[in-house]
């Protein structure tokens, strides 16, 4: 009787458990033909696709940036010959400086105006180039393009281009070894840049607020190291076999990793602190500045693989619940909540990147939802920011979150080009389910 009652219990066990699988299935299949039977997914990607004719940031901008060029590289394959992608990138390796540093934006020379510094080369004498000083995202950006340029087109010869005696391949390397040269914390292992708004590239102080100056503050944010590391992974999976080098370069983004494990992710709070601070904090030490949320700079830490399944979901939820606390708000809000206007004068409150919501960087998040599995809520989220393209039929820079009005270039190419990729990892994973 007894060993009856032990087979009934495991049957009836088995059985919930096939139940529970069954629907499980089911509700993923589901969930899968939404998305690919969703079409104002097809008309965000039509619209992208017709956008991403230009290199330029925007239409409203004159400069090609490297950080939004790597956001849009793979829509800009779909609609350019791949040797005219190709040249934009080889551009930025002509403009690299002898130190390794790349440039942020380049122009032609004709219409550089007053304000940023130019820099000139002989390598590409009709352009003129500029760098925001501030930031460390430059570098890190420019890898991780040529890895989607060669992701798509498997073009590897690109690394064996030769500029100015040195093969790409090298350049690359010389990249990464600027940022520890220049840009590194040995104190902390970690790398430093401007205080700076989570990726932004303005400072607190009024001025000239992208250049480092006199005022300038150094600390260490999570954006600039999850952006090293990426560019990182992204060198080692593409170098050849018969490039040895100069540096154990697993090893450096592993000890990256544990360092910013241990010196910018709190336990207590789940969540990054928005700086450590080197020389000083530009802010008053009354100040609480640990409960400002970094959204954008979270989204590249999981993409760089920093965080826990568990953890991810709890940053998620924070960034769903800062969401909430704005009425127009999704998980694109850049910080939560705002710097005040008194300590960050160079910057306003609910301005640009200071809790302007940003699909450029929202978009990333659910990629990184995405990527690790959470497709029910990259689905919900990337929701209310689909609708807001189609209603205001463009693709802008920001939105403010108490209004929902449209901010800035009405012609981003950053959102299109996060978008149009978004939308392919989500068609990829429903694809897969069928």
């Amino acid at each position: 009787m007894r060993s009856y009652f032990a087979y009934l219990v495991l049957t009836l066990s088995m059985l919930h458990i096939s139940t529970s699988a069954s629907a499980q299935k089911s509700n993923t299949k589901e969930l899968a033909l939404s998305i690919l039977n969703d079409h104002r997914l097809d008309t965000i990607q039509r619209r992208a696709l017709s956008l991403l004719t230009g290199f330029t940031a925007g239409t409203s901008y004159g400069e090609v940036w490297i950080r939004d060029l790597n956001t849009f590289i793979k829509g800009s394959l779909q609609v350019h010959a791949r040797e005219e992608v190709k040249s934009m990138l080889l551009l930025f390796f002509k403009m690299q400086g002898d130190s390794g540093d790349i440039v942020d934006g380049m122009i032609d020379s004709k219409k550089a105006a007053a304000g940023y510094q130019y820099r000139y080369a002989a390598l590409a004498p009709e352009w003129a180039a500029h760098k925001n000083t501030v930031e460390t995202d430059q570098e890190s950006s420019l890898i991780q393009a040529v890895r989607k340029y060669i992701d798509v087109t498997a073009d590897n010869g690109l690394l064996d281009e030769e500029i100015g005696g040195k093969k790409v391949i090298r350049r690359m390397e010389d990249a990464l070894l600027y940022i520890l040269q220049d840009r590194w914390s040995a104190q902390y292992g970690l790398v430093k840049g401007a205080t700076t708004i989570d990726w932004g590239d303005v400072q607190p102080e009024t001025g000239w607020g992208v250049a480092v100056n006199e005022k300038t503050k150094w600390s260490i944010d999570i954006y600039d190291n999850a952006m090293f590391v990426l560019a990182i992974q992204d060198f080692l999976a593409l170098k050849p076999a018969s490039y040895k080098p100069s540096k154990d370069w697993k090893a450096i983004a592993a000890n990256i990793k544990a360092n910013v494990r241990k010196h910018l992710w709190r336990n207590a709070t789940q969540k990054y602190i928005p700086h450590l601070y080197l020389e000083g904090s530009p802010f008053p030490a009354s100040f609480q500045e640990d409960i400002i949320l970094y959204t954008g700079g979270s989204a590249c830490a999981i993409l760089a693989g920093f965080n826990t399944p568990a953890e991810i979901a709890e940053i998620n939820r924070q960034m769903v619940k800062a969401a909430a606390s704005e009425p127009h708000a999704t998980i694109g809000i850049t910080v939560y909540p705002p710097y005040p206007a008194d300590l960050f004068p160079n910057m306003h409150p609910y301005i640009y990147q200071n809790a302007g919501d940003w699909t450029w960087f929202g978009g990333r998040m659910i990629q990184a939802l995405i990527a690790n599995g959470y497709i029910k809520e990259a689905v919900t989220e990337l929701d209310p920011i689909i609708k807001r393209t189609l209603l205001h039929n463009g693709f802008y820079e920001w939105y403010d979150v108490r209004t929902g009005a449209p901010k800035g270039s009405g012609d981003f190419r950053g959102e299109a080009g996060v978008l149009y990729d978004t939308i392919n990892m989500l068609r990829e994973w429903a694809n897969k389910q069928q």
